[in-house]
C-alpha cells in the first residue's frame, strides 16, 4: 500500500500555507510542518516552496530554509518564465510546479520527485483567475496576483522592485496596482501600506509542526 507523502509547506504568509494544505487535504499527503520565515526541521519527504511574495530565481537560496531537513525542494508558483524555472533547477530545486495544477497532479509530481526525477510542470498557461487555495485580501476581492502586489507594497517595495521580484513587466505591475487600489478603496501608496498592515499583508513568523506526525511511520510499503 502506498504510504502518505510527508510534506513541509514554506511561505512567509500563514494564510497562503494553509490554502495550499487545504488543496492537498484530500490527497495522500501528511502535512507534517508549515513554515513562515524559518528553516524546515521535521523529517519530511519533500519541501514545497510557495513563491507568493517570496524571493525567486537567481536570488533564491534553497539551503537557507531547508538546512536542517535535507529534503528535496519543489517550487510552487504562478511565475512560469523558462529562464526563471531554469534558474531554480540550477540552484537545486528538484521540481517546478504551476499553480494551475490540480491536487492529484501535484501529488503525482511530488512522487516522481521522490523517485529521483527533476519534474517541471508549467501547465497550459499562467493565470491566477479562479485559483484555489487562499491568500491575504481574498475576501476583499483581490486575485492572487493582485494580493501578491499589495503584499510587496506593504513590504516597502517600489513598482520596479515588485516587477523584479515577481517576474512581471513594470506595466503589468502598474495594472495590478491600479485594479487592486480600486478594489480595496485606496488612492495612494501610503494608504495601501496602511490597508495591508491592517489586513494581514505583513509577513508572518509562524511555524506549526504536527506533533502526531513527527515520528516517521515504519517502512513497509512503497512511497
Amino acid at each position: 500500500m502506498t504510504r502518505p507523502l510527508r510534506l513541509a509547506i514554506v511561505d512567509d504568509y500563514a494564510v497562503v500555507v494553509a490554502g495550499v494544505a487545504a488543496i492537498l487535504a484530500e490527497e495522500q499527503i501528511d502535512v507534517v510542518e508549515t513554515e513562515a520565515c524559518l528553516p524546515v526541521v521535521a523529517d519530511v519527504d519533500v519541501v514545497l516552496y510557495d513563491t507568493f511574495a517570496q524571493i525567486q530565481g537567481s536570488q533564491l537560496d534553497l539551503e537557507d530554509f531547508v538546512r536542517d531537513s535535507g529534503a528535496p525542494v519543489v517550487i510552487y508558483s504562478w511565475n512560469l518564465d523558462a529562464q526563471l524555472i531554469q534558474q531554480a533547477v540550477d540552484r537545486g530545486a528538484r521540481g517546478y510546479l504551476s499553480k494551475v495544477l490540480t491536487g492529484p497532479e501535484i501529488v503525482a509530481a511530488l512522487r516522481r520527485v521522490m523517485d529521483g526525477e527533476v519534474v517541471v510542470m508549467p501547465g497550459d498557461h499562467e493565470t491566477s483567475v479562479g485559483s484555489e487555495g487562499d491568500w491575504p485580501g481574498r475576501a476583499a476581492g483581490l486575485s492572487p496576483r493582485e494580493a501578491e502586489v499589495i503584499a510587496l507594497i506593504t513590504q516597502g517595495l517600489s513598482n520596479q522592485a515588485i516587477a523584479d521580484r515577481a517576474y512581471l513587466s513594470i506595466n503589468s505591475v502598474k495594472t495590478y496596482v491600479r485594479i487592486a487600489y480600486r478594489k480595496i478603496g485606496v488612492q495612494s501608496r501610503a494608504q495601501a501600506v496602511l490597508w495591508g498592515v491592517r489586513n494581514g499583508f505583513e509577513p508572518d513568523t509562524l511555524r506549526t509542526v504536527d506533533g502526531s506526525l513527527l515520528v516517521r511511520p515504519p517502512t513497509g510499503g512503497p512511497l
